[in-house]
This record gives structure tokens, sequence and C-alpha cells, in this order.
């Protein structure tokens, strides 16, 4: 089952306009950084705002909306018998926290030159692992916490650097010691297993099924290979500080398609960590 998702379902207005209520379900949460498990008929076909979406053989798909997506989407049904549901989807929009900081040399702000080149292909090489499409629904274990500990960034935020707005944050960061298991937190196939990139340090992505991936990013070592079927819980890295960071922290993104979506939205909250034994 997948958790949080799955547990609120969405029964958007007018459901019942074009087609029987059961023809289509949607789970999951209407809101920036949002994904959704669509649930249709055997043999449906859809589409996002004109898009075509791939639908398994059961009538399931899965989209998502990004950090800035704008607060209306247009989603479209058309079942084996030829009637056509459209949905006016109503996207809630989030306000995200905003740091600016003034002062800072400006090597810390901008790169040098001579990185560029290095940074264009890891960028390159992130693109190309997110891009694999595997029509298949391993999403369906579930998510969890990949790492427990201190949530010390949160989805969306963003940096303002002597006046330089900073890419938004696209993850949630977990904090805690180098070493600390990093875990999968659903099934999936090993598509990138990078040692060191500038930015990220030795990062590792999974994808899921269907274009949906997650990032881990600023670990100490990697675990699992390129092409390897990994498992929900199955250990697959140990939480680190390579690349540009100020301390130890695992950074969990995910994206579906393009779209970089929440990964809070996808699990419980975060549980307590378990003290040693004796305290």
């Amino acid at each position: 089952m997948i958790r949080r998702m799955v547990s609120g379902l969405l029964l958007l207005a007018g459901l019942a306009a074009t087609a029987p209520a059961a023809a289509l379900e949607l789970k999951g949460e209407m809101t920036q950084g949002g994904l959704i498990f669509a649930q249709s008929e055997a043999g449906a076909t859809a589409s996002l705002n004109g898009e075509p979406l791939p639908v398994t053989s059961d009538g399931r798909f899965v989209f998502g909306f990004g950090r800035d997506a704008p607060p209306g989407a247009i989603l479209t049904v058309t079942l084996p018998d030829g009637k056509v549901t459209t949905r006016a989807l109503e996207v809630a929009q989030r306000e995200y926290r905003i740091q600016r900081i003034d002062g800072l040399a400006k090597g810390y702000v901008t790169p040098p030159n001579e990185v560029l080149a290095r940074i264009r292909a890891d960028s390159a090489a992130a693109a190309k692992a997110r891009a694999t499409d595997r029509a298949v629904t391993d999403f369906d274990s579930g998510f969890i916490w990949p790492a427990v500990g201190p949530i010390s960034g949160v989805y969306g935020s963003q940096r303002i650097l002597n006046g330089e707005p900073r890419q938004p944050h696209y993850g949630v960061d977990v904090a805690g010691p180098v070493g600390t298991p990093v875990m999968a937190p659903a099934d999936g196939v090993v598509t990138l297993a990078h040692p060191g990139m500038y930015f990220s340090g030795a990062t590792l992505i999974i994808d899921h099924g269907y274009r949906l991936s997650s990032t881990f990013l600023h670990l100490e070592e990697i675990q699992v290979v390129e092409g390897q079927v990994v498992r929900q819980g199955e250990v697959v890295a140990l939480m680190g500080a390579s690349g540009r960071v100020t301390g130890p922290h695992l950074d969990w993104r995910m994206n579906w398609r393009d779209e970089r979506i929440d990964p809070t939205l996808l699990v419980d909250p975060m549980p307590q960590a378990k003290k040693p034994a004796g305290q």
C-alpha cells in the first residue's frame, strides 16, 4: 500500500459529469510538489494538459506537479467505450521559506570557470538517469523514509545570496552522522551511482517506474551498482558530507519526469530515532 498518499483519496468535484464515479479515482495531494496516483478502467488512455500519460494495462497512471506549478491543470481520460472524462484540477499553491544571505565571497556564490564543464557533465548524467522509462510499477511498494534523523532542510526553500536568487531546494534534508545507513525508500532499479559530482558529491538515483525516481545526494559511500534491483528498506548507501555542503546529511529528492516533487508528501511523519540500549 502506498502510505500517506494512498490514505487520502481525492474525489474531485464533478467526477460524475462525463463518466461514472467508479471510472476515475485520484489518490495523493493536489498541491505544488504533489504526486497523484490514478485508477481508471482497463484499456483507458489519459493526458495531462494535452501531454499523453502512460497507462498500465489495468488502467493505472501517475502524474505530478512541480514546485511552481500553476493553480490549474486539465486531466483527460478516455474510456474503452469512447466516453471522455475531462477534469479541471485545482492545484493548491504553497508558500516557501526564503533566506537572504549577504556579504559572501564571490567564489562561494558563483563556481569558478574551471569547473563549469564538470558541472555540465554532472547535470547531463543525472538527466540521463532520470530519463529512464520503465513501464513497471515498483512504486507499488509504497514509500518510507530512507534515513531517520532531524529534518534540516525542506522542499521548496530558497536562498538569495548577495542579492542573487539561487536554485530552490528541491528535496528534504535529513541530518545525521557520517556513515548513517541510507535505505531504498521503495522498490526500484539503480540508474546512477556516481562517486563524486561537484555540487552533490557521491550521488545515487533509483528509478521506481514510469519516470518516477529518487535521488540521494552528499553520500559517503554508495553500496549498489547501476542496473541493480533494490527493494524497499535495503541499505543502498551511507550518509556523508561530500560535495558542497556545510555538514553531513542526506538530501533526498524525487522527480516525476522533469517535475520536482516533494518526498515528504509520500511518507508518514518522520519516526523517532531509537535510543541506544540503556539510555
